[in-house]
């Protein structure tokens, strides 16, 4: 199912996103934003070691950070023990602009958030070629009574269809409507 989400042609939502590639367990949230010609990618992760509970990889145009997280508190006073623990696994998967170079990413840890930054390539500045929308040329005097109609007659035909030519009553005809006309 993770085929699709490489033709799909808009942003998904990360939690649909992690669904669609199968991607069941607890998500690391982040915060992603563009600082001039850099991509920025911060995690809050909270009292952990970064050398030892965090894994970020690059694979292709992917990058990937792991966290684990593991703490424990004890309690031990005159007549009770109280002893807790959390753990658990978070990942995150960041789409990367095309052309990033592994190299230049740079991670930091500071006051438990940990950042990612990825200098983003140079983009194509020239402005995009206009294409030209063509007409359908219309007889002298004739108007189009609707989308892609015109009140002269073509030969050409669907296969499997007779050309339809307009009756001479010598009345003046009415021009034609299409259903968009119609109110």
């Amino acid at each position: 199912m993770s085929d699709i989400m490489r033709h799909v042609p808009f942003d998904v939502p990360e939690p649909f996103r992690r669904f669609l590639h199968g991607e069941t367990g607890p998500m690391l949230r982040v915060e992603e934003f563009q600082d001039g010609a850099t991509m920025v990618v911060r995690a809050e992760l909270p009292g952990i070691d970064p050398d030892r509970d965090v894994d970020i990889t690059v694979s292709g145009n992917t990058l990937t950070i792991e966290a684990r997280r593991e703490e424990k508190s004890e309690y031990r006073g005159k007549h009770n023990y109280r002893s807790e623990f959390l753990y658990g696994a978070f990942a995150r998967s960041i789409q990367l602009p095309q052309g990033t170079r592994e190299e230049d990413i740079k991670a930091s840890y500071t006051d438990g958030v940990l950042e990612v930054r990825i200098p983003t390539p140079e983009q194509d500045s020239s402005p995009g070629r206009k294409v030209p929308v063509s007409r359908s040329a219309t007889g002298a005097g004739e108007g189009s009574g609707g989308l892609g109609t015109s009140d002269t007659t073509s030969e050409s035909t669907a296969p499997g269809h007779s050309p339809v030519t307009p009756r001479d009553t010598g009345e003046p005809s009415a021009p034609r409507q299409s259903p968009f006309d119609q109110v």
